[in-house]
């Protein structure tokens, strides 16, 4: 899985690029089937001292693209939330794909009781 990142106001550390691969490589492993996620990290100026941090993150795979975003006042705080938005997105959609599956096998078996049958 490939990351691109982009810094809007704040600088791209090697730092914040491990912690990114460390703690968005479980995404990995619950959707295989992804092959890149964009990284943003933009520094807010709030009226509180220090400010804020806005990770916004887009997660592609075949056909779809989930979004998150996430704030905090630091970049790895940030990066927990924003990986655990990702993950229940992920979680959801593999819900709605198991139910859209089993849903379709359902209607498939008949009762024998509604099954038409030729008396005679």
């Amino acid at each position: 899985m490939e990351l691109t990142y982009t810094g809007r106001g704040l600088a791209v550390t090697d730092e914040i690029r491990e912690g990114a691969q460390h703690k968005l490589g479980r995404l990995e492993r619950l959707e295989p089937r992804a092959t890149r996620i964009d990284l943003e990290f933009i520094s807010e100026h709030h009226p509180k001292p220090g400010g804020m941090t806005r990770v916004e993150a887009a997660l592609h795979i075949p056909r779809k693209t989930f979004r998150a975003h996430a704030e905090a006042r630091d970049v790895p705080t940030a990066l927990d939330d924003l990986a655990e938005k990702l993950e229940r997105q992920l979680r959801d959609h593999h819900g709605k794909r198991r139910s859209r599956k089993h849903r379709g096998l359902e209607s498939a078996h008949l009762s024998p009781e509604s099954a038409d049958t030729p008396e005679g």
